[in-house]
């Protein structure tokens, strides 16, 4: 493979990164992506450090030893529990992501910014580290929320019980004072429609999936095929095949195809 050809590697615990891809694409159409779900491990965010950063670096191998140029870790607990460790053993350039808590406390009218994440995301010490350093003058509430990624995993974009999980997240922020809410998770993207009703459009909603699709672009320096050629997404899972292409294609785009992911320590 030359480098021209050499994908952007990039992995979540599931479906949610696809969020981030989509922003890469947007932002790099002459690239190819190969996007590695770890879905038969998920979710990271109510697991314990160890093994999140197992299975970060399980991943970040795989997409390494198939040819990838870059490996962006799409996934906010990943990020900020297991970036340090993979960069470590990974000679890659590794673009991570972190909760948008500094562009969101530049936006509050109110001064109260909402921050949704999982519970791993909201324990970590660099989430204490960013709000120390980028809420400035915001009151920053960080509120973890289990079941929520699940949902996504399964589909469940917008059911009752999806639903009654965002309300009971949500609604004390509101209370709060909250006029700015931080999606903390890649999958909560795709809960878009749903918050927006529960949250009403005085809220905005901050996520960093462009962020990331930028700071990628800037690591890369001039994609070197120069839109010549369309760039391909490649698809691949740690999880059950039949749920997957269902999902994938539900949130990405018609028949799309995934494969297996064989090895990554399975």
């Amino acid at each position: 493979m030359t480098a021209a050809r050499a994908p952007i590697g990039v992995f979540d615990s599931g479906v949610g990164g696809l969020s981030v891809l989509r922003a890469l694409r947007q932002a790099l159409p002459d690239e190819d992506l190969l996007y590695a779900a770890d879905s038969g491990h998920a979710p990271y965010g109510d697991r314990d450090a160890e093994f999140v950063i197992a299975r970060a670096q399980a991943m970040s191998e795989f997409l390494q030893a198939a040819g990838s140029k870059a490996i962006v870790v799409a996934c906010n607990t990943a990020s900020v529990v297991a970036v340090a460790a993979l960069r470590e053993r990974c000679s890659l350039p590794i673009v991570a992501m972190e909760p948008a808590i500094k562009p969101a406390a530049r936006a509050t009218r109110s001064g109260v910014v909402g921050v949704l994440a999982t519970a791993g995301t909201v324990a970590s010490a660099n989430v204490e580290r960013l709000c120390r350093a980028h809420a400035g003058g915001a009151r920053v509430l960080l509120q973890a929320c289990p079941g929520l990624a699940e949902c996504v995993e399964r589909g469940e974009l917008d059911g009752a019980a999806t639903r009654a999980l965002l309300r009971r997240y949500v609604e004390p922020l509101l209370r709060a004072g909250a006029d700015t809410l931080v999606l903390g998770c890649t999958h909560y993207a795709f809960l878009v429609p749903a918050l927006r009703e529960i949250a009403g459009p005085g809220v905005a909603l901050v996520d960093a999936a462009e962020a990331v699709a930028r700071e990628t672009v800037r690591r890369l320096g001039t994609p070197a095929r120069g839109g010549a050629v369309a760039g391909v997404e490649h698809f691949v899972t740690t999880g059950a095949l039949a749920p997957a292409r269902a999902r994938f294609s539900a949130l990405w785009g018609p028949a799309v195809e995934v494969r297996a992911l064989v090895g990554a320590g399975q």
